[in-house]
């Protein structure tokens, strides 16, 4: 394995930095601030809650549809810098533009075009690994954009923080503050992305035929996908492992600030402590890619899926900001290793031609989305009048993603 990272990985590694300057955005500012809209149209903390968490839901549902078909799309030969372009300036665009929405129904609808857009960059982002790293690099590649999108997006995160927090006193109005966050946000998404469609390359394609037509070639070699998948157990059950396991960890990452706010927590600590969850993932992520190096990423990706489980139980108790800070810091640990090693582990796992396929299929199980997790919290959390339950149901997720994927790793193995 070479220790030096290539001018390529490097420039994958930078969308990581760019795109989670939005993760950040999504999980701290964008449910404060809907918040404010919320309040300023009557709707109750419950309410709230339950309204971003179907928005978040809606969102995905719209991925679940267009990853697979993208994805697909996108392995045609030369097709998936093009479409992955499109889809960081749309959502991109959609950022920018919430920052000037002050009624909280417009603002959830262009949220959630900005979600889906961004969720389906990250479809082709991932299936670009194989282009851009060796069978040997995935793991460390894999959790390097990780660590450092975790790091980088604290940048422009602090920027906001400076301009939404300390505007007022320096007699900046809080909806110019507001704006000029969310294009902050947007222009260093763009900027982060630029290398990358500068030196990426497409190695790893399918060939476009005379007869090519996209729209019907592309749902045929869907079909065919989706026979072959069920035929490979391994690959199948990892699908359904991580249906529940990401599902319940991006809906933590979606719904923390949210969670937090209908507490009637700080909104100030809430996004110092997030701020302190991106810090503590970095050297998390970096720890265990280099763990892969020395143990069984089976058992690495078990260890962090029962971690999960004991923070979704501990959100049964919180009722302070203190613990808060220490379920932030919980999160950092174990989100991005992971995240990283699921991705490294997929793209072992699958063909290399036809990654874009396979990636969109796997964002139907949780890349960005989070479905079963934002509903479950939404009608748990409006059916028990709490939202410290809401939150502890993902236990749920969590056990039954460690159970399949028991299952599919020892398939895989023998």
């Amino acid at each position: 394995m070479k220790t030096k990272l290539s001018k390529l990985e490097k420039s994958w590694i930078l969308y990581d930095v760019g795109n989670s300057a939005f993760t950040l955005l999504i999980s701290t500012i964008i449910p404060i601030y809907f918040n404010t809209l919320a309040e300023n149209s009557a709707l109750s903390s419950v309410d709230y809650l339950a309204y971003f968490g179907y928005a978040t839901s809606i969102a995905t549902l719209c991925v679940a549809v267009l990853g697979p078909v993208l994805g697909t799309l996108s392995d045609t030969k030369n097709f998936k810098r093009n479409i992955f372009m499109v889809l960081v300036i749309l959502g991109a665009a959609g950022c920018a533009l919430m920052g000037w929405i002050s009624h909280w129904l417009t603002f959830l609808i262009i949220f959630v075009i900005a979600r889906v857009a961004y969720s389906t960059s990250l479809v082709l982002y991932d299936s670009m690994l194989v282009d851009v790293a060796t069978n040997d690099d995935f793991d460390r590649v894999s959790s390097n954009g990780y660590a450092y999108g975790y790091i980088g997006s604290c940048i422009p995160f602090i920027i906001c923080l400076v301009l939404i927090l300390g505007g007022p006193s320096l007699g900046i109005p809080t909806s110019i503050a507001m704006i000029s966050g969310f294009a902050v946000v947007a222009i260093w998404w763009v900027a982060c992305t630029i290398p990358l469609l500068k030196h990426y390359k497409q190695k790893h394609y399918i060939e476009k035929s005379e007869t090519f037509n996209a729209l019907t070639h592309t749902f045929r070699r869907l079909y065919q996908t989706l026979k072959s998948v069920k035929q490979q157990k391994h690959i199948f059950l990892f699908f359904i492992a991580y249906f529940f396991y990401i599902d319940g960890v991006y809906t933590i990452i979606d719904m923390a600030t949210a969670y937090g706010t209908a507490l009637g927590l700080d909104a100030t600590g809430l996004l110092l402590a997030l701020l302190v969850t991106q810090i503590v993932a970095f050297p998390s992520s970096i720890i265990f890619g280099r763990l892969c190096n020395r143990h069984d990423i089976g058992k690495l990706i078990r260890i962090c899926i029962y971690a999960y489980c004991g923070i979704a139980i501990y959100a049964l108790f919180l009722t302070q900001q203190w613990q808060f800070w220490l379920l932030a810091v919980a999160v950092g640990m174990f989100q991005g290793g992971i995240q990283a090693m699921s991705r490294s582990y997929f793209t072992k796992i699958i063909p290399a031609e036809k990654s874009g396929e396979y990636f969109g299929l796997l964002d139907i199980c949780g890349k960005g989305a989070s479905f079963i997790g934002t509903a479950l919290i939404s009608l748990s959390t409006q059916l028990f009048n709490s939202v410290n339950i809401g939150l502890s149901t993902l236990v749920i997720v969590f056990l039954l993603g460690l159970f399949f994927f028991n299952k599919a790793y020892k398939l895989n193995k023998n």
